[in-house]
């Protein structure tokens, strides 16, 4: 079974910059989707940030665009949320998962993906 594990989530002041990693097992990458999600209390997991397996496309929610950009390098089988002028709303606990990749609409909902993450802290001071 494949294995996600996040790191790099710490508290940072609003304005600032994070950048978080997500380490698969095994080669994982380039054959499925992968995506960043993030839950705070009292909300729904909510989608952010996702890159197509093949094509390496990547799409992202409106509340991020902009400021959040993901990519990937293969070879480390890592996948990266860069953060950009982080708000107080961002604060939550980010969330990387992956799907097999196929083609169709861009994944976004969290039933869609197969594998999780155990998920790290980010927290944005005002």
């Amino acid at each position: 079974q494949v294995q996600l594990v996040e790191s790099g989530g710490r508290l940072v002041q609003a304005g600032g910059s994070l950048r978080l990693s997500c380490v698969a097992s095994e080669r994982t990458l380039g054959s499925h989707d992968m995506g960043w999600f993030r839950q705070s209390p009292g909300k729904e997991r909510e989608f952010v940030a996702g890159i197509r397996w093949n094509s390496g496309t990547t799409y992202s929610a409106d509340s991020v665009k902009g400021r959040f950009f993901i990519s990937r390098d293969n070879a480390k089988n890592t996948v990266y949320l860069q953060m950009n002028s982080l708000k107080p709303d961002d604060t939550a606990v980010y969330y990387c998962a992956a799907r097999p990749g196929r083609p169709g609409i861009l994944p976004r909902a969290t039933h869609e993906y197969d594998l999780w993450g155990q998920g790290t802290q980010v927290t944005v001071s005002s």
